[in-house]
């Protein structure tokens, strides 16, 4: 081989070197351009779900209280810096409270007619949402010493029985219930909310009273929980909404949000809710 075509050759050689360098070094930055342009896009997929914090106060029927309590917490641990406040009680009183200027960012009532009130007055956001639905069930002594088998046998005059008030969405499912049956039953008192009414058979005040199946489930061995047929009749619908002077709008929303989640279903179908 000739001077000329070995330094020919040597030229080729580092010209080809370069080029691969050079490859190596656009491929390089390339990937680091792509690494960057991927932390950023997560970056900005993170900022775009804004924190949430503060305090959410939500109104709701006495009979969710044990597994709206359930979420309260489950929701206050994946949303560090939050709190969620409940106030429970009869539907009727809760709206009354909201139409009345109570501070609430949520409402979830225990039938359509007890969230009416609210929304009929504007003081709820959008359309409510049927989250869950409730069957009523007589709960008895432990042990149904009384042998209730019916809602007939509530008519029994030597039997002291307990009904919520018929203002409250329990003790109109239990009207119905007992239209339906054609019978009539005048119980010792009228209670004020289901979770009143199931108290006095747990303090042996009374001898039976009809409430929700999840209340029934929720007091375990206090009481004995007796079917009737006639409850078929009156199975309420739950609706929930976020309230028009909600202090924070975005939290009551990601509660809300939890509550229609699977894992929020799978709380309440536990405790004894139907499914909407």
């Amino acid at each position: 081989m000739t001077r000329s075509a070995r330094r020919t050759r040597r030229t080729l050689q580092v010209a080809g070197a370069g080029a691969a360098a050079l490859l190596a070094l656009t491929a390089c930055s390339s990937s680091d351009s792509d690494s960057n342009s991927t932390k950023s896009d997560t970056s900005a997929s993170a900022s775009s779900s804004p924190k949430l914090s503060g305090e959410v106060i939500v109104f709701a029927a006495a009979s969710l209280q044990e597994s709206f309590t359930t979420l309260g917490k489950e929701f206050e641990k994946e949303h560090p810096g939050t709190k969620v406040t409940f106030s429970f009680g009869g539907s009727d009183s809760l709206a009354a409270g909201i139409t009345g200027g109570a501070p609430a960012d949520v409402f979830a009532a225990a039938s359509p007619k007890t969230m009416a009130i609210v929304t009929d007055k504007g003081d709820g956001v959008g359309t409510p949402a049927t989250f869950v639905r409730n069957q009523l069930e007589i709960a008895t002594l432990p042990g149904n010493p009384d042998k209730v088998d019916s809602l007939k046998d509530l008519t029994n005059k030597d039997l002291k029985v307990v009904l919520c008030d018929k203002t409250v969405p329990c003790g109109a499912a239990a009207q119905k219930a007992l239209d339906a049956s054609k019978l009539k039953l005048t119980p010792v008192s009228y209670e004020e909310d289901v979770k009143s009414a199931l108290n006095k058979v747990v303090l042996k005040e009374a001898d039976a009273a009809v409430v929700y199946k999840t209340d029934v489930k929720a007091a375990g061995s206090k009481v004995e929980g007796v079917e009737f047929p006639e409850s078929s009749e009156a199975i309420n619908d739950y609706p929930i909404t976020l309230l028009k002077n909600a202090k924070n709008p975005t939290a009551a929303k990601a509660f809300m949000e939890l509550v229609q989640s699977t894992e929020g279903q799978k709380v309440l179908t536990e405790a004894g809710f139907l499914k909407p």
